[in-house]
């Protein structure tokens, strides 16, 4: 049976460290506080903005929320954007994303709009310059983040290791196989064009599905002493709950270690976004 790698026993560790640089921060007077921008009320951005403010609040910090129409005009998101950026009281941001449909032409103007030093879950280009080139322009996006976590947390030194991500998005796929490289992994992406991926993927030592489909990890994709980070979340209709990309009851026994869907990245997703805020408003403080 491979161990599992629950995102609870990382979040033990990584809030205890949040709850006492917050705690130093207010002894300066500073409260650290998140805005969150959500336009409509998509059911998954609520339930996530529902999570990072329980979060927030459990951890000391503030939410102050934006809440904007559906149909709002890209002047007004905009005119919301700049009035956060040009308040010092507020450290990071979460803007909701894919904005509406009759935004998409203009997403990119606008999240390059935000501040990148208030850039808490990667949506500028100077925050994925960053990542690139190893250096503090924002921060990275909150799911790779916790991945990288995780591994830390569990002592699985990346160095000399053979990484394969599935998935090459700008939100997990690219900036992960950057943060990989960057603890001297030896990274391959897979995406929907790489022909035979289970032969790619049984070569990894640390094999990441980012792909976003259910039950597209099956044990054809593994082998045994591989540690294995599935990203993604999906609804299962069968089980009536989400599931990752694994196929669980497959993949779990043969592999060395396995995170969880749920109960994996995600539970760890969201305390990383309260980290980011807490450091954004460190470096705002200094």
């Amino acid at each position: 049976m491979a161990k599992r790698l629950l995102g609870k026993e990382v979040n033990e560790k990584l809030n205890a460290r949040i709850i006492a640089d917050c705690e130093a921060l207010k002894a300066q007077g500073v409260q650290p506080t998140l805005a969150i921008v959500r336009c409509g009320e998509r059911p998954d951005d609520l339930s996530y903005e529902k999570g990072a403010t329980k979060r927030a609040e459990t951890l000391g910090v503030a939410v102050e929320k934006f809440l904007l129409p559906e149909d709002v005009s890209k002047e007004e998101l905009l005119k919301v954007i700049d009035e956060i950026n040009a308040n010092d009281k507020i450290h990071g941001v979460l803007m909701f994303r894919p904005l509406p449909k009759h935004l998409k032409a203009d997403q990119d103007e606008i999240c390059n709009r935000l501040d990148p030093r208030k850039d808490v879950d990667g949506m500028t280009d100077l925050s994925n310059a960053g990542v690139f080139m190893g250096k503090t322009l924002g921060f990275a996006p909150c799911t790779p983040s916790a991945c990288m976590e995780i591994l830390a947390h569990y002592g699985i030194d990346l160095t000399g290791k053979k990484a394969v991500v599935i998935g090459r998005s700008l939100v997990v796929g690219k900036p992960l196989g950057m943060m990989l490289m960057g603890k001297n992994a030896t990274v391959t992406t897979c995406h929907t064009r790489t022909k035979d991926v289970p032969s790619v993927t049984r070569e990894a030592d640390i094999l990441v599905s980012a792909a976003g489909v259910l039950k597209s990890l099956t044990k054809e994709y593994v082998k045994p002493g591989q540690i294995v980070i599935d990203v993604s979340i999906n609804w299962d209709e069968e089980k009536g709950g989400i599931a990752g990309d694994a196929v669980f009851d497959e993949v779990e026994p043969i592999v060395e270690a396995i995170t969880p869907v749920p109960g994996g990245v995600g539970a760890v997703t969201t305390s990383v976004l309260i980290g980011h805020v807490v450091e954004a408003a460190k470096r705002a403080n200094s």
